[in-house]
Parts: structure tokens; sequence; C-alpha cells
């Protein structure tokens, strides 16, 4: 399936980014595509619960719905889409390793399906953000230690 991944190393402890990085509300700072966001329902992150995102890709404006299906603190985050755009993240996550120094390694990834034409353009939106891939850890690197 396509896709893409990042490594980066972040200057924080690995409690700090998983929290920081648990609050989809933050993908803002980091992911320029993202409009807006909010959570539902209100209180602490936990499976089931969904972020609703308003994003520009390519042009495009798009509503976006990915749910909190795996949570364990502080190492492992994943999600899935809901909505039904053309492409979407079927499994997305971080995995998170504290590392000797107080620093902390982000891996994050997304696998990309497409639905009808999309399945023509999951190709080209994979290969984007694996070129991309590197500057969005970095992206979320900057978020969190400015955090």
């Amino acid at each position: 399936m396509p896709g893409f991944e990042a490594t980066v190393d972040i200057d924080r402890p690995v409690a700090e980014v998983f929290s920081f990085l648990a609050d989809g509300e933050n993908d803002r700072k980091f992911s320029p595509r993202v409009q807006s966001i909010a959570k539902s329902p209100a209180g602490p992150t936990e499976v089931g619960t969904v972020f609703r995102s308003t994003v520009k890709d390519a042009g495009m404006t798009t509503t976006r719905e990915f749910r909190i299906s795996e949570l364990v603190a502080p190492t492992r985050i994943r999600w899935n889409e809901l909505s039904s755009n053309l492409v979407t993240a079927s499994e997305g996550g971080y995995d998170l390793e504290s590392l000797a120094d107080g620093r902390t390694r982000v891996r994050i990834f997304n696998r990309l399906e497409g639905h009808g034409v999309g399945k023509l353009l999951v190709g080209l939106a994979a290969a984007a953000a694996r070129k991309d891939a590197p500057a969005f850890g970095q992206r979320i690197r900057a978020a969190v230690e400015a955090s």
C-alpha cells in the first residue's frame, strides 16, 4: 500500500512529545494544510476520539475525520481515516522512543488508499507525501520544541 514515513529526533522527553502529538488539535501547528481542526468528544484523547479537520491539498479543500484506534502512552499512537475522500489514510501513526539523553525519536507514517478515481491519484499523493516527509518531520520537531 502506498504511503510515507519519516523519523525525527526531538529535544524533549518522550512523555511531553506523546502528550503534544496525542492532542490532534496541535496538527495545525506543524501541518500548513490544516485550516481548522476540532476534537470530539471534548476531554482527553483516548481510543475512539475523532478529530475533524478542514484541509487544503493541491488547491482542493476537503473535510477529514480521523479516529484514534490505539493509544499506548508514551510510545504509540494510531489512527484511521473515517472520511470518504478520493485518497485517505487507511492507517497512520506515531512510534515514540525515549533516547538516553532525554530526547525522543519519533517515526510517523501514513498508509494511503485510493477510492474511485482516487485509485489513479494515490500514487501521486504518496510520492508528494514522501518528498515532503523529511520537512514534515522537521515541522513536527519545531512545533514540539516551541510548545
